[in-house]
Formats: C-alpha cells, sequence, structure tokens
C-alpha cells in the first residue's frame, strides 16, 4: 500500500515562498505520475501540477503557470512544489498524490491520496 505524507505548508506573506514535500513509501514498482491537488473551504479540489515517472515532464493549471514548479528526487521518493509569488487565491489544503497510467491534472485517475498540508497566504 502507497503511502504519501505531505510537509513544508506554513503561514506567509503575499508575494512569499514556501517549498512543500510529498514523500512516498510502500512502492513495490516503478515510480508513478506525482500530482499536486489543493482545496479551499467551500471549493471543490483543483489540480495544481502534476510531474511524470522520470520527472522530464510537468504540467501546471494556468493559475499557477510561472509561479509554481514541482520536481522530484525518485532516490528519495520525494515529490516537491515549489510555490513563489503567493497570493491569497492560493490558500487552501494542499494534497499530493500517485497515479499509475497517465500523467494530467485529472483528479478522477489518481488512486493513493496524502492527508495534505495547510498553505495560508495572508495580504
Amino acid at each position: 500500500q502507497v503511502q504519501l505524507v505531505e510537509s513544508g505548508g506554513g503561514s506567509v506573506q503575499a508575494g512569499g515562498s514556501l517549498r512543500l514535500s510529498c514523500t512516498a513509501s510502500g512502492y513495490t514498482h516503478r515510480p508513478d505520475c506525482m500530482g499536486w491537488f489543493r482545496q479551499a473551504p467551500g471549493k471543490e479540489r483543483e489540480g495544481v501540477a502534476a510531474i511524470d515517472p522520470l520527472g522530464r515532464s510537468t504540467v501546471y493549471a494556468g493559475s499557477v503557470q510561472g509561479r509554481f514548479t514541482v520536481s522530484r528526487d525518485n532516490a528519495e521518493n520525494t515529490v516537491y512544489l515549489q510555490m513563489d509569488s503567493l497570493q491569497p487565491s492560493d490558500s487552501g489544503m494542499y494534497f499530493c498524490a500517485t497515479r499509475a497510467f497517465g500523467c494530467n491534472l485529472a483528479l478522477s485517475a489518481y488512486n493513493f491520496w496524502g492527508q495534505g498540508t495547510q498553505v495560508t497566504v495572508f495580504s
């Protein structure tokens, strides 16, 4: 059973940066596509960024393009989300998730999810 643990959330002033980490355990096969998602209170969960198993291809939501960077270290079974120029609208619970086939921001295709880490951006 794959387990995902997120860390790195916190409170930051608008314009600031945070770096989230997601460490996976329980893999018995090659790394999967990893995605980052977020959910604000009263809103649906939305895709933020995803990275393919070898880290060669990434995809971003339009709202974070150019401000967020997803990367991974397969030797450490860890995926990162560097978030720069944060805005209050970026606030929410951030989740990482994994999927075995394909790699985009479609939530339904992701099989395993972490518990999330809270990000709060204040103005």
